[in-house]
């Protein structure tokens, strides 16, 4: 062993003395540790410091990047990675600096928001979670993680984990919605997909958990606001989807805007180091998100130089965009804030993630042309995205079996965004050539062919005020109308829609109307649309809403009034096609709800899993004086958590448990029959909820604890069973030990949160 050693050190030393880029063998922790031990000896605190770096890509020009404020940067050792580099060229060009033309010769990480797709774009987050099935997640992140690092990229700031039960909060559209199960799955199957087996092979790139933490419960609903709450419900509802990926293997955490029991994330040392690090045994490294630092500031903690030594004395490893560390470390060093070994420590974590990503054996392993010209955007991927899409819309309501539509006949296809391509892909499409988006209506117009006539009209704006649409446009996605007034454009879709055998109505939030700084205070249907809805109904014609969203929405009104109701949220680059699919039924929607739907803002925040109360509702009723109720709405969503309709019907048999009584580690086994009652092939999201009836603290009405998406062909039954043990039973108790409790329980199985079949069962230790 000590030969070997001996051999690494001179083949390091080597290397310097060669001028060249140190290169490491294939090897463990113990020789990566090794190897950044004799690195991080050469190299002087400045550099150190300069690997806690993370700037965006400002002035980088191809062929000029030595020029550039960044090349000179980089070549005094003063930079760590790049923020949102985009193209193997550039990349290429800014690593030669890294590696050639810096003292220590330090290849750079590149990361982007890789948030659902690069140029091939899925579904926005919720929206893939609403398909409920972890492969089809997990396959699109894994062609995320080929186009992306064919074009340079390593590093990407997903998956977000974040809980939301909060609609007015636009980042909503990034999450995976209300559930800490769903969510910690989901949570999963995207660090599995970027990162694959083998973070050295350079089709695969590093996940950053975001962000940490708790960020989804901002008060009223509004971006980067204070969030507050008990540990109890910290460690059980909102924590587990952030473990989750810590322990998938994560590579990366970002930390979060808002502040934790008064001290903002980004300087919370019980968060960022006691819970992370030391309970959860979390290896990698601590990225802020953008100027996370330097927000401090406003948060009223102190001057850059004190929020600088408190972010990194809590854990931050790494500083995005705002270079408090990079300008002020020294200074508190010199005043004892802070000590060598805590930036040692910080260096280390960033040197160790490029080691393990290979960059110090190639750094320029990402930057191969042949890949970026051959792999991105391919048909095959396109197929892909195509087919996730289509398992992610919702049909929230099918009156009369209007869908699917038959392909024939004269169909009008009306609203802002039938023919709208910049805003088919959604929120955070950061690489995406909107250009090559499918519109609504070129994927009817494909669809149908010659068997049915497709005719267009606008009908209205997204939005009708000038101001809200330049806000909400952002990245070019305007498609405001200045020349007709809203009543025109109504007036000739009418004209039109009148002539048609169907109308299919287009409508929802424009792209940016959800994602980050989107937050919305009135979360109906924007600008004239409804009264574009109205007027459509009145033909008397039937009529299919097609509703683009990045949230639920309220739609009390369109569930009382529109036939057919088909939520698609932003279904990404294939969008068209796959609307298409659906509403010609070439496929059988199964999307289920990640989060419930409201009745109106006033039940706002309203999620299937929450506590009882001391004076409940008795279940069935609307009010009841003296009782838990509202006096102008009932207590019940409009569309529960796990709810969404097929073009079939399914029915649940009776609910069989393998044991009434059991004791210890003992297991539970659950039965239900499904059957296809229709006459067309579908899948059922089969769905596993538990309520703790006793507890030493309040638990749930239900939590799920389980599903399985099961395909039955018409008129098929089958036999769906799970497996419970003590571990579902476990939660977060007062004194945050996470242990099961004997008693009595509940077991559900059912379609969505709200229609289940029951069955109760004990359990003792």
């Amino acid at each position: 062993m000590k030969s070997k050693l001996f051999f690494l050190s001179a083949f390091i030393a080597l290397n310097f003395i060669l001028g060249c880029s140190p290169k490491k063998p294939v090897s463990d922790d113990h020789e990566m540790k090794v190897f950044i031990d004799e690195l991080m000896k050469k190299m002087t605190l400045d550099e150190k410091i300069g690997q806690l770096n993370l700037p965006g890509s400002g002035d980088i020009v191809t062929g000029q990047t030595t020029n550039s404020d960044i090349g000179k940067k980089i070549k005094e050792g003063k930079v760590g990675g790049l923020l949102n580099l985009k193209s193997v060229e550039k990349i290429h060009d800014v690593q030669k600096v890294a590696v050639e033309e810096s003292r220590m010769k330090i290849p750079l990480i590149f990361g982007m928001d890789v948030v659902h797709g690069y140029q091939t774009t899925f579904p926005i987050p919720l929206g893939l979670a609403a398909s409920w099935d972890m492969n089809l997640i997990e396959k699109s992140a894994r062609i995320a993680a080929q186009e992306a690092s064919a074009d340079g990229i390593c590093w990407t700031y997903s998956p977000m984990v974040d809980i939301s039960r909060d609609p007015r909060w636009g980042r909503i559209a990034e999450s995976a919605g209300e559930d800490a199960y769903l969510g910690s799955q989901i949570a999963k199957a995207f660090v599995a997909g970027y990162q694959g087996d083998d973070l050295t092979k350079n089709n695969t790139i590093m996940s950053c958990v975001k962000h940490f933490a708790l960020y989804g419960a901002a008060e009223a609903g509004r971006d980067y606001n204070t969030t507050d709450m008990s540990f109890q419900r910290m460690y059980n509802e909102y924590l587990p989807p952030y473990k989750a990926a810590v322990d998938a293997g994560a590579g990366s955490v970002m930390s979060s805007f808002n502040d934790i029991n008064g001290i903002p994330a980004t300087g919370n040392r019980w968060l960022l180091t006691e819970l992370l690090r030391d309970e959860w045994g979390f290896d990698g490294f601590v990225v802020t998100d953008f100027t996370g630092i330097n927000e401090m500031i406003e948060h009223g903690l102190g001057d850059l130089q004190a929020v600088s030594a408190l972010a990194l004395n809590a854990g931050v490893d790494m500083d995005m965009v705002g270079e408090g560390l990079l300008t002020t470390l020294k200074k508190s060093l010199d005043e004892g804030i802070i000590t060598e070994a805590t930036i040692d420590q910080a260096c280390r974590r960033i040197l160790e993630a490029k080691y393990k990503l290979g960059l110090f054996d190639d750094p320029y392993r990402y930057c191969d042309v042949n890949r970026s010209k051959s792999e991105i955007f391919t048909p095959e991927n396109n197929f892909a995205a195509r087919e996730i899409a289509s398992q992610t819309f919702v049909l929230l309501k099918n009156e009369q079996q209007l869908l699917p539509l038959k392909k024939k006949g004269k169909i009008a296809l009306v609203g802002p965004l039938a023919d709208n391509r910049e805003n088919m892909a959604g929120t955070w499409s950061v690489a995406v050539n909107h250009d090559q988006s499918i519109t609504v209506l070129e994927g009817f117009k494909a669809a149908v062919g010659d068997k049915a006539e497709i005719v267009y009209a606008k009908g209205s704006n997204i939005v009708d005020d000038a101001k809200l649409d330049y806000w909400v446009s952002s990245w070019g996605k305007t498609s405001f109308d200045s020349v007709k007034s809203p009543a025109q454009l109504r007036e000739e879709a009418v004209a039109i829609a009148s002539k048609c055998d169907v109308i299919v109505a287009v409508m929802g939030e424009a792209a940016e109307m959800s994602g980050e700084s989107s937050s919305r205070s009135d979360i109906s249907l924007p600008g004239s649309q409804q009264q574009l809805l109205e007027a459509l109904l009145k033909t008397g014609k039937p009529v299919v809403l097609v509703l683009f969203t990045g949230r639920p929405l309220i739609l009390s009104w369109e569930e009382k009034y529109v036939p057919a109701i088909l939520n698609v949220w932003f279904g990404g680059t294939q969008s068209g096609n796959a609307i298409a699919d659906v509403v010609f039924g070439a496929v059988n929607p199964s999307g289920k709800l990640p989060v419930t739907f409201p009745q109106n803002l006033g039940q706002v925040p309203i999620f299937y899993n929450h506590k009882n109360t001391g004076r409940p509702l008795e279940e069935g009723k609307w009010f009841e004086k003296y009782r838990s109720n509202y006096l102008d709405v009932t207590n019940d969503p409009l569309y529960p958590f796990g709810f969404g309709l097929s073009y079939t019907q399914f029915s649940y048999g009776e609910l069989r448990l393998s044991n009434n009584n059991l004791i210890g580690n003992q297991n539970l086994t659950a039965s239900i029959e499904i059957k296809n009652l229709g006459s067309v092939d579908g899948s059922e999201v089969v769905q596993l909820y538990i309520r703790d009836l006793v507890g030493t603290m309040t638990r749930p009405v239900k939590e799920l604890k389980g599903f399985q998406k099961v395909f039955l062909r018409a008129g098929e039954t089958k036999e769906v069973s799970f497996t419970v043990t003590p571990e579902d039973l476990k939660f977060y108790n007062y004194e945050l030990n996470y242990d099961w409790e004997p008693g009595d329980f509940i077991l559900m199985v059912g379609g969505n949160s709200r229609d289940v079949k029951t069955a109760p069962f004990n359990w003792q230790k």
